[in-house]
């Protein structure tokens, strides 16, 4: 694996299939992302479409990890809350490619969320994992307190329920 680069990810029909590919992968190997397997291209690729189109406007980032040109990961911060919480944001899709999981792809990703979070005037991130098969250890090991255990919350990509974790983590300067 060469150098990792983490940048943001504009609307592109081949951006869009590059995170479809990813999606689509995600589930097949039992990824909780919201998504059955299988998963069709067409419905991985209008998912993207409309994050894309919700990223230009400012609603959220979209930001890809790339090894060269293959976009090996990606996570999205969703910035757009209710008028009562301009403080926050929320941590959705972090996905890694199954080869190269375990090498800090997913470390790297979630770094760059927290600190574009904080140039943004966030001051606090939350984002929920699935009980089974969840990246529970790595949000913990990045300084995400768990405020607790939804119990079968949302269905497993292959069947069968799993509950969901709850975490949050402060961030930037201290909340006004």
């Amino acid at each position: 694996m060469g150098s990792i680069e983490i940048r943001a990810l504009a609307q592109a029909p081949s951006t869009q299939a590059l995170l479809a590919d990813l999606l689509i992968e995600t589930v097949a190997a039992g990824g909780s992302v919201s998504f059955m397997h299988p998963l069709s291209q067409e419905a991985a690729g209008a998912f993207w479409a409309k994050s894309l189109v919700a990223a230009a406007r400012g609603e959220r980032a979209v930001l890809g990890a790339w090894d060269g040109e293959v976009l090996v990961g990606t996570v999205t911060l969703l910035l757009d809350c209710p008028p009562n919480q301009p403080h926050r944001a929320e941590i959705a899709k972090l996905m890694t490619r199954v080869e190269h999981r375990g090498k800090g792809v997913a470390t790297r990703l979630m770094r760059a969320a927290e600190i574009l979070a904080a140039e943004q005037g966030r001051t606090l991130l939350v984002l929920d994992t699935a009980t089974e098969e969840g990246a529970s250890h790595l949000y913990e090991r990045l300084g995400f307190t768990l405020a607790g255990e939804i119990p079968d919350y949302a269905l497993k990509p292959h069947g069968g329920l799993t509950g969901t974790l709850i975490y949050w983590k402060r961030i930037g300067a201290s909340p006004g």
